[in-house]
């Protein structure tokens, strides 16, 4: 859990603070370079998804988020109880829980509150364009990556002997 408290929570402030202050002062629909021909702040909004995918189903987006959010609690709390070593969440999982549950998080108080969510980073190199996206957005595609490269990692063993180099096993 204290990767929900002192790493989502803070994240989730960062997420919230940035789209606040894009709302207070930059008008709807506005651009300003930041590095010319290749980043600018803007104020956009999303109904869908990543890509603006599936634009206008807000309803379906706030039902998975929320099952979302409740999985990853479910996790941490199943976690917190006594388990076997390699039954339990590696540290790199939790940091990507950690990241995955701010960015879900931000982007649902959007969803709720606003019916949008508020988009403001645009990365671009001349006429290709990224499409703008927020902390929240960066939170959930860091912790997919973290998530990836958890998956190839061994389960440690609290209690194992190291292996003796010079003793082969068959």
């Amino acid at each position: 859990m204290k990767y929900l408290i002192f790493l989502g929570l803070p994240l989730f402030a960062l997420d919230q603070l940035t789209k606040w202050l894009v709302r207070q002062n930059i008008a709807y629909g506005a651009e300003i370079p930041i590095i010319p021909g290749l980043f600018s702040l803007v104020h956009a909004s999303n109904t869908g998804a990543a890509f603006s995918m599936f634009t206008g189903n807000n309803f379906i987006f706030i039902g998975l988020a929320a099952a979302a959010l409740a999985v990853i609690i479910f996790l941490f709390v199943r976690d917190a109880r006594p388990r076997k070593a390699e039954q339990r969440l590696s540290r790199l999982t939790k940091i990507s829980f950690g990241l995955l549950a701010s960015g879900v998080l931000g982007n649902l108080t959007d969803r709720i509150c606003r019916g949008a969510v508020t988009d403001f980073l645009h990365f671009y190199i001349n006429e290709y364009a990224w499409p703008s996206f927020n902390v929240a957005d960066s939170c959930i595609c860091i912790a997919a990556g973290l998530l990836i490269l958890a998956s190839f990692q061994k389960p440690q063993r609290k209690n194992a002997l190291p292996r003796d180099p010079g003793v082969h096993v068959r």
